[in-house]
């Protein structure tokens, strides 16, 4: 990976760490997960809330953590608006293959969006556990809520 693009992916996190999207839970949802890293203590709740033709509306999260569990949250929840479930379980499945690859496969943007931007965790195993939070609690709170 070039030097001008990995400083452009750690902006993307950088700014999503400080300017998150998606941040504050409502409540009130058809699905909802709380995901612990014990490594760290970085934590995330992460709802799904749906919409009348099963598709996700919107996807809340709150926590606390690092700012890579804190990106990863804010990036996932500009993914999910629009995805029927069956979609945001193959965005869930496709970032987790990448960043369990040890750099070998890249995220695909065309199905994560900016959340490629983490590609670079994968090279840091003891990191993938805070990308992934937010996305295995999204996993999670699907396979709670019963949805697709």
């Amino acid at each position: 990976m070039s030097t001008e693009l990995e400083q452009l992916y750690q902006e993307v996190i950088l700014d999503h760490a400080k300017h998150p999207h998606g941040r504050g839970l409502r409540g009130g949802t058809a699905a909802s997960s709380h995901q612990i890293n014990p490594t760290c203590g970085d934590e995330v709740t992460f709802e799904l809330h749906l919409g009348t033709d099963g598709r996700v509306a919107d996807g809340r999260w709150g926590g606390h953590g690092c700012a890579i569990s804190q990106a990863s949250a804010s990036l996932l929840s500009v993914v999910v608006p629009g995805l029927s479930p069956a979609e945001l379980r193959e965005r869930i499945d496709g970032f987790r293959t990448a960043l369990r690859s040890r750099g070998a496969i890249a995220p695909d943007e065309d199905l994560v969006g900016d959340a490629a931007a983490l590609a670079g965790v994968s090279r840091y195993p003891a990191r993938v556990k805070c990308a992934m939070l937010a996305w295995v609690a999204a996993e999670d709170a699907l396979n709670r809520g019963a949805v697709g």
